[in-house]
């Protein structure tokens, strides 16, 4: 047996690392490592519950709108208030934007990149992908970063600023839309939307959210062959990416895009091809192979985060976050299966979640997504209030906060003491999908999507595939 360690991974940030053994040219075990320390859930303790607002933001400067979410859905249920439909319909808004963005970014900035590697100079596609897709000069990225540009002055517009809003309130929003306002974010959406369709799709986005089936999606493909969606596909079929990266095939989600009607996607577990409703008694945080006190599972409510950097079975800064004991991927893939995609959930029934279907997940929701946000601009009633005031003092002493950022499943778990902050305890996607072995052994879903991988390249590409499927926010993961 001989052992390999790798990282750290770059470009969004360098804090990982992945420990992997292997025995008879494939992968028999891989240790994943968060090597950085964050120590929010601490810095929150004993501050006015309101603080969190102002603090949580600050975690993650990719997803800093998710993090406001999910502490402004705690507020919401500590002080027993809920936002106007004004409110919730901006929320959508502003919270749309940076998922969209960041899930752009990773197919373009962070994913596609590694095919223009000089490892691939003998396929037939890689002078056309190095051409479109090598960093910082290929000729997909100028546009789209123009377009994401584009998209971002939304949230200058409703958000006041990004990252680090402070917007979003407990209540509803800060801002208020004018006639004239929604008029210009109507275009800037507009033209987001032909750049989507013409560099991104080349089809209409309704065309992409109606792909039914794999049989669909490989038609699309090669009708659609100078599109950068179709471009993947192509890169995908040659080299078999729907092979890689398998983990348990067990998805959760919570609930994301609320409206009266309800959210449009919605929370729940999916597994052996049926979904079933999220339970969150059944949610723990194990910390037998983190630097933390604890050993086994504890309910977040009732978990503490206490630095052990000594610890000897010690491994990651990541606790184990589990689901009735058991390991659970979390991402857009487990979004989709639970909105009950047709795409989606043919290509997991034929080969479960693996690193094309993810890929397919994140730009598929895009497709989706930006229709939906012309429907909430729309549906705005600007004479109607855009916000509640919140009330003096909380009317719960503990409450959960949960949302989708663009990597899955984000919690906040709030307990107060007299109005201060006595227990923060936050659960974010890459906890999840990034996390270590609990105490029963079992393997995060990364260190299981990479058993049996063949890594012989110098540059472990295939691995790096995997890793980037996931696509890691250490900054996420550790509080």
């Amino acid at each position: 047996m001989s052992r390999r360690i790798l990282g750290p991974f770059n470009r969004v940030e360098g804090d990982l690392n992945i420990t992997l053994d292997f025995a008879d040219g494939k992968v028999s075990a891989a240790r994943v490592t968060a090597p950085l320390f964050r120590g929010f859930e601490r810095i929150l303790l004993g501050r006015e519950a309101l603080d969190a607002l102002a603090i949580v933001p600050r975690i993650c400067g990719i997803c800093s709108v998710s993090q406001s979410v999910a502490a402004a859905h705690a507020l919401s249920s500590l002080y027993g208030i809920n936002p106007p439909p004004n409110g919730q319909r901006v929320l959508n808004l502003i919270h749309a934007v940076e998922n969209i963005a960041d899930h752009l970014s990773h197919f373009y900035l962070f994913f596609m990149p590694d095919f223009a590697r000089a490892d691939y100079q003998q396929q037939p596609w890689h002078a056309a992908t190095l051409a479109r897709f090598q960093a910082q000069r290929g000729s997909a990225i100028a546009p789209m970063l123009e377009a994401r540009a584009l998209l971002m002055r939304f949230m200058g517009s409703l958000a006041g600023h990004w990252p680090h809003t402070l917007c979003l309130q407990p209540g509803g929003v800060t801002k208020v839309v004018s006639a004239a306002e929604r008029v210009r974010l109507q275009q800037w959406l507009r033209s987001f939307r032909r750049y989507l369709e013409q560099h991104t799709f080349g089809q209409p986005l309704e065309a992409i959210a109606a792909l039914d089936s794999q049989a669909a999606l490989e038609h699309y493909q090669q009708q659609n062959p100078d599109a950068d969606f179709a471009c993947f596909l192509h890169i995908a079929d040659s080299l078999q990416l729907h092979t890689l990266g398998r983990s348990y095939d067990r998805f959760i989600a919570a609930a994301a895009y609320a409206s009266a009607e309800g959210s449009w996607s919605p929370a729940g577990v999916w597994h052996g091809g049926h979904s079933q409703p999220l339970v969150l008694d059944a949610i723990s945080e194990d910390s037998h192979s983190s630097w933390l006190a604890g050993d086994g599972p504890a309910a977040p409510l009732h978990n503490d985060t206490v630095p052990l950097p000594d610890k000897a079975e010690g491994y990651s800064w990541s606790k184990a976050p589990r689901l009735a004991g058991a390991a659970a991927e979390t991402g857009a893939l487990a979004r989709g299966l639970l909105r009950g995609e047709n795409l989606l959930c043919d290509m997991v029934a034929r080969d479960g979640g693996n690193v094309l279907s993810r890929v397919v997940a994140r730009l598929s929701e895009v497709a989706r997504i930006v229709p939906l946000m012309e429907q909430w601009l729309a549906g705005l009633q600007l004479e109607q209030p855009f916000q509640h005031p919140c009330p003096a003092t909380p009317v719960q002493q503990q409450a959960i906060g949960l949302t989708e950022a663009a990597r899955g499943m984000l919690g906040h778990w709030v307990t107060l003491d007299a109005g201060r902050i006595s227990r923060y305890q936050i659960i974010a996607p890459t906890t999840w999908n990034f996390s270590p072995r609990d105490s029963q052994g079992l393997p995060g879903p990364l260190e299981k999507a990479l058993e049996g991988v063949t890594a012989s390249d110098p540059q472990a590409l295939q691995v790096q595939h995997i890793v980037r499927s996931f696509d890691p926010c250490q900054v996420c993961t550790t509080h």
